[in-house]
């Protein structure tokens, strides 16, 4: 029997709580295990990866039975709610082999319009960025507070940033610098902190491509929720995965969309 007593922010946090019990004993150790999901290339997984979903993945089993399951590690698995749990154990896996804090578990609870909840977590900060239809918060180090978006309304006072130099194919690459030339200032390599950046009214865009829906909708909902804008770069709904582009208010998605539909 599903158990709806608790909120669904309530059963986010839950499982956000769990994931960081799984990975932190993982998170800088010399002898972590890094397996290569590619043929060709390189795409890591570990075993902090696989611990911190199963972990997850238990808190549904106990209190949403009936809602569905979308995880990088372990695939699909069907609901008779009409809802889904998408869930990321940790965005970033690259940086997680590296040291590097900017990593962090993705949750989003979803129906099929979209991103209604999203957790960004980032367990080694203790920092917890949340968004839904009434929420927009962080809690961390510092205590708590609103996140709201910024207020930047051109490209040359913007701050941009995307994961990786190359963004995706070398066309995407072009797109990506065809915007990044027009702004204040371009950084790389935050994975889904750069999304927690801009909710927290941090910085301007974020540009990527080849993303997966479990990449995606927990920022998607979270940035939403403090006031900025997530769509592909037509301007369509991002929460399938794809390209995408996050944006600070209206003014400054639609400069940066009006460069990136030429591509």
């Amino acid at each position: 029997m599903q158990n709806t007593l608790r909120s669904d922010l309530e059963i986010a946090e839950e499982m956000a709580d769990a994931a960081r019990v799984a990975i932190l004993p993982f998170f800088r150790q010399s002898n972590l295990k890094t397996d290569n999901k590619l043929d060709a290339g390189f795409d890591p997984v570990t075993a902090a990866d696989r611990e911190a979903e199963k972990a997850m993945r238990a808190v549904l089993a106990i209190h949403r039975p009936k809602d569905g399951v979308l995880g990088e590690e372990f695939g699909h698995s069907e609901g008779v709610s009409g809802r889904v749990w998408v869930l990321d154990p940790i965005d970033g896996t690259r940086g997680f082999i590296s040291g590097t804090p900017t990593w962090g578990v993705l949750i989003a609870l979803s129906d099929e319009t979209g991103p209604k909840l999203g957790v960004i977590d980032q367990p080694y900060i203790g920092e917890r960025f949340i968004g839904d239809k009434e929420h927009a918060f962080v809690k961390g180090p510092m205590g708590r507070a609103e996140l709201e978006t910024r207020n930047t309304r051109s490209l040359d006072q913007a701050i941009i940033f995307t994961t990786f130099p190359e963004v995706g194919t070398e066309a995407e690459a072009a797109a990506f610098k065809a915007v990044s030339q027009k702004t204040k200032l371009t950084r790389y390599g935050m994975d889904c902190y750069a999304y927690a950046l801009l909710a927290a009214g941090q910085t301007d865009l974020v540009v990527e491509a080849g993303l997966n829906a479990y990449d995606i909708q927990a920022p998607i909902a979270v940035i939403e929720a403090a006031g900025g804008i997530v769509t592909d770069w037509q301007g369509n709904p991002a929460h399938n995965g794809g390209r995408a582009l996050a944006a600070a208010n209206a003014e400054i998605h639609a400069a940066a969309l009006e460069i990136l539909k030429q591509y």
